[in-house]
């Protein structure tokens, strides 16, 4: 029996469920149900890198909802000196 091209490519999963496969992990802040504040730089810190930038989701783990909360939280430290804008070398 031939399969079509449609029936080989997807092997009866849908896009989500092929999507989920990949074992992803979950959001570390999701998990434990932390929220990040600008207050507390020594965490803001665990998601930056050696020059000061902020890593990027597929580097820092974190979901799209975290992601834009850190960037906020970061740039909102930033502002009131409790982070460096940029890292001496």
């Amino acid at each position: 029996m031939k399969m079509t091209r449609r029936e080989s490519s997807n092997n009866g999963k849908n896009r989500m469920q092929r999507g989920k496969l990949k074992g992803r992990d979950e959001c570390k802040l999701c998990e434990h149900d932390v929220t990040l504040t600008y207050k507390q730089p020594d965490e803001l810190k665990r998601f930056m890198n050696k020059l000061g930038k902020i890593l990027p989701r597929r580097a820092s783990r974190l979901c799209a909802k975290h992601q834009r909360q850190l960037a906020r939280q970061v740039k909102r430290a930033r502002k009131m000196a409790l982070l460096p804008y940029e890292v001496e070398q």
